[in-house]
């Protein structure tokens, strides 16, 4: 959780930071180096309109101002602001599982070959201990499974499966949040859809049927707005949790077959005493 909200803080920080580092264009020098060209004469007979050079900037910077992603952020109102942080939730989300689920955490290279190793040679106490001092899953697995080994084979391997079905359940519940903010951020679009033709027909209502386009279109505005972020957002969130829920299923499996194949010599030696 302290990783998701560092994550979090950070996506929050970094546009500031990176506005804060941007620095305007001195056209003066260029102006220096590069003479103002003359506006040319228009020709005899052409009756198109010359704008001044100012006011095609002017024009320019408006549009520009118009169509910003800060307007977009702005238009979207309460629920467009929650539709963000969820946003800055989701990735922080993806950020975290790529990098704990994957299969070098959780079936970390050449430790499967050290535990049975010791356990060919016959050092059950070193393997043991090997796998208790080992946070990943693989490690935790093998250490439940033998850590039973006096009740014989049937106590450790049933160990080991409820070991490894409670990790999965795990990681399962921690990507879960991805789910829930792909099903809720739809509807958070779909309430501010709903709050913006109220909006519209209420200044409809306002002006006894005569209202003008521009008086209806900040209601619909937000709801268009609000219904993109909310698709923008659920969109990646269920893609990742789909993705992320397919591989815990292969690592699940893969630490299933690594466990099995490490635990071959102590299932022998239980074997051979009966147990």
């Amino acid at each position: 959780m302290k990783r998701i909200l560092a994550i979090v803080l950070f996506l929050l920080i970094s546009p500031l930071f990176l506005s804060a580092q941007e620095q305007p264009l001195d056209l003066g020098v260029v102006e220096s180096v590069i003479p103002a060209a003359e506006p040319s004469a228009p020709a005899p007979g052409d009756t198109k309109k010359v704008v001044p050079d100012g006011e095609k900037t002017d024009q320019t910077a408006k549009k520009r101002r118009q169509s910003s992603f800060l307007d977009l952020v702005q238009a979207g109102g309460l629920i467009g602001y929650v539709i963000i942080l969820l946003s800055l939730v989701a990735v922080a989300l993806m950020i975290e599982h790529a990098l704990t689920i994957r299969q070098k955490v959780m079936i970390p290279p050449g430790f499967g070959e050290k535990v049975l190793q010791h356990l060919s040679q016959g050092q059950f106490v070193p393997a043991l201990q090997l796998c208790k001092s080992d946070s990943s899953v693989l490690g935790q697995v093998l250490y439940a499974g033998m850590s039973e080994y006096e009740l014989g084979w049937n106590a450790v391997e049933k160990g080991a499966e409820e070991a490894l079905t409670e990790h999965a359940a795990r990681l399962y519940r921690k990507i879960e949040y991805l789910n829930v903010i792909g099903n809720i951020a739809p509807m958070l679009g779909l309430l501010g859809t709903v709050v913006g033709m109220i909006y519209a027909f209420q200044q409809l209502a306002e002006s006894e049927g005569y209202a003008r386009a521009a008086d209806l279109a900040e209601g619909i505005y937000l709801a268009l707005v609000t219904t993109v972020q909310g698709l923008v957002v659920a969109i990646p969130s269920l893609a990742a949790y789909s993705v992320f829920s397919n591989r815990i299923a292969f690592l699940v499996a893969e630490t299933t077959l690594v466990a099995e194949q490490v635990m071959l010599p102590v299932k022998k030696s239980l074997l051979k005493k009966g147990k």
